[in-house]
Parts: C-alpha cells; sequence; structure tokens
C-alpha cells in the first residue's frame, strides 16, 4: 500500500518457468506491492504452477501477445495503483517507489530503459535498440508537443505504474496486442489528456530466455514498424478528449 492506495503487480507471461518464481519473490517482498498478478498467456510450461506457489494469483489469457496479456491482467486486478512489470527479471523491485512517488503528480509514470548509467553489465539494450527506442520516444513526443509537451526517451519499457482512474479513462483506446501496445497506452493516456512523467529505471540483464520481441534484427525492424504505425493511428486518425473550458494549460493528474 502506498499512501493508503493498495498496489496491483502485473505480470504477463509466456514460458517463463525459469525466472517467474525469482520475479514473484521479489516484487511479493516489496513493502508496497499488496498483490501480484501473473497472466498466463497461453504457457506451455510450469509457469503458472510455480507463480501460484511462490504467492502470485494466476489469471488465463487466451488471446496471444503482450497487450492481450497487460490488459487482462489491469482488468483482473483490485489495486487502485497498478504496476506492471517483465517476467524475466530485467527490472528491480527497489525501483517501485521511483514510479509510486511520482504518481501524486502524473497519471501515469513510465520507466526508461535508455538511461547509460542505469544499464548493467549484460543487459539487453544494445546500441540500435537503445537508440531505435530513443528515436521513437522522441517521434511520439514531438507528435503530442501540442499540448502535452511530454519528454520521452524510451517507448518499449514495460516497467510502468497508473492509476486506477488513469486506466478507466484510456482503457476503451487500447486495442493493440502485441509490442505496439507500449506506446499506445502512452499515447491514449495524452489523448485522455493524462500528465505522463517518465523515470529512469535499472535495466538489468535477463535470468534467462530470450526476448520475444527484440533477440533479432528481424524482430526488431519488425516491432519498431509496428509501433511507428501505432503512434501515428493514435495522433493522426483518432480524436483526442477536449480541454475543459478555462483550464487549457492543464493536463489531469497535475496537483
Amino acid at each position: 500500500m502506498y499512501r493508503d492506495r493498495t498496489i496491483s503487480l502485473i505480470i504477463p507471461a509466456y514460458n517463463e518457468a525459469t525466472t517467474i518464481r525469482q520475479v514473484v519473490e521479489e516484487f511479493s517482498a516489496e513493502a508496497h506491492i499488496d498483490e501480484v498478478v501473473v497472466v498466463d498467456n497461453n504457457c506451455s510450461d510450469d509457469t503458472a504452477a510455480i507463480a501460484s506457489a511462490a504467492g502470485a494469483r494466476v489469471i488465463q489469457e487466451k488471446t496471444k501477445g503482450y497487450g492481450a496479456a497487460l490488459l487482462a491482467g489491469m482488468d483482473a486486478a483490485n489495486g487502485s495503483i497498478l504496476v506492471l512489470v517483465e517476467a524475466d527479471g530485467s527490472f528491480r523491485a527497489r525501483d517501485v517507489i521511483k514510479l509510486l512517488v511520482y504518481l501524486d503528480d502524473a497519471g501515469m509514470v513510465m520507466g526508461t530503459r535508455t538511461t547509460r548509467q542505469m544499464l548493467d553489465q549484460g543487459a539487453n539494450m544494445r546500441s540500435f535498440l537503445r537508440w531505435g527506442n530513443v528515436f521513437m520516444a522522441k517521434w511520439l513526443q514531438t507528435c503530442w508537443f501540442r499540448p502535452a509537451e511530454p519528454r520521452f526517451t524510451d517507448v518499449g519499457c514495460t516497467f510502468r505504474a497508473l492509476t486506477r482512474d488513469t486506466y478507466k479513462r484510456i482503457r476503451h483506446r487500447l486495442r493493440e496486442t502485441g509490442p505496439a501496445f507500449s506506446p499506445e497506452m502512452m499515447c491514449a493516456a495524452l489523448q485522455a489528456r493524462c500528465r505522463v512523467i517518465e523515470v529512469p529505471v535499472t535495466y538489468s540483464p535477463r535470468m534467462g530466455g530470450e526476448s520475444k520481441h527484440s533477440d533479432t534484427f528481424g524482430r526488431q525492424a519488425k516491432t519498431a514498424w509496428l509501433m511507428f504505425c501505432t503512434i501515428c493511428r493514435k495522433r493522426f486518425c483518432e480524436p483526442s478528449d477536449g480541454v475543459p473550458k478555462g483550464d487549457a494549460p492543464k493536463l489531469d493528474g497535475a496537483r
């Protein structure tokens, strides 16, 4: 719990049996986390059983994809604050408090993995991937320079927190089932006039397995194209919420 608000941690999982126990146990031990929800996204290994034994609440989501799993987890979560994280052990529970503190001034707080000083040796953030994320983040930032003026350096970081109110306001805008869900969520929050803040988080090597979206150049390029198309669709083909009369300079989430 954080300032009388309950915290749910959502972990999408597809065949993460080698890492899920450590991740659930590490984040369950973080003082502010009230529940851990693991989304079994058609796992063919023992991910679900291991997660349950480690203390997580496991739900099933048959629609394949990272975005589909996160949506299912957020829909099922009980907390008034939702924290999203990967199942591969690349993020640290000690960084949860960073996200929560900034939620006092925002509707959603994004982690960024592109701060070089926060990258552990061996982390999956090689030069092409890192600068690709920075480029796409700057494109998203440019698209919403007016009226939001956001500052982003990463579009693919799962580690983020948002309020239940923010999720309710953007839920109908979320439709991507794959990796493009990450920037779509950012765009949806900006469309809904929510304040979005980015903070650096530690990014560590995966505890096991390979990324399903960035392990090869071909997959990186495909993911980048999907993200670019999603950002353009959200900005140029979908309407944003109107600004309340007399409140033009402000975005929701501000004190």
